[in-house]
């Protein structure tokens, strides 16, 4: 596990308000990466089984452990589509809590060094349609997989600020203290 970006990456030095995440998906993409545990390196997960394409950058934040056994997602809202692999200063601005085989909570935030969208700080400045099309998505990207997945509601970042904390604390309860 030598320089895997999960575990020897920082979550940032002024969270929860803002956080390092790294980018596994870029917006527009119909594939699905995720990093891989053992290797660090991304691993092609699938391809969509539908028309539908990441209508967000899609990532996590290092050195969490969400309640699914993976580290926390974040969806990064840029004017540009993020590289693989890229690190990104993200704001906080709230969270989508989804329930798929259990709770399975994405941070929703702003790239910082994206002057389209740093001015943003809270889920209502974003455009009504925007937080439809990523409700839309997240519900139907995995019907042809057959499998059922429900958004149950967005919360602003205090909410988003708790979940992120608990994630760095069961981290550090499951790993130890990284640095």
């Amino acid at each position: 596990m030598n320089n895997h970006p999960w575990h020897h990456i920082s979550y940032g030095k002024n969270v929860p308000e803002e956080v390092t995440a790294i980018i596994e998906i870029s917006r527009g993409s119909k594939a699905k990466y995720e990093v891989d545990k053992e290797s660090g390196l991304l691993k092609l997960d699938r391809v969509l089984h539908s028309a539908f394409y990441y209508p967000i950058n899609y990532g996590f934040i290092p050195q969490t452990y969400a309640g699914d056994g993976d580290p926390l997602d974040i969806l990064v809202l840029s004017q540009v589509d993020i590289e693989p692999l890229s690190l990104v200063n993200a704001k906080v601005i709230g969270v989508m809590r989804m329930i798929d085989k259990g709770i399975d909570d994405k941070i929703i935030s702003v790239c910082v060094n994206d002057i389209a969208v740093a001015h943003i700080n809270a889920l209502d400045e974003l455009p009504p349609h925007l937080m439809s099309e990523i409700k839309h998505f997240f519900e139907q990207y995995k019907q042809l997989e057959h499998t059922t997945v429900v958004v149950d509601e967005f919360y602003g970042k205090e909410k988003a600020y708790e979940i992120i904390n608990q994630n760095i604390q069961d981290y550090k309860d499951k790993f130890g203290t990284k640095g």
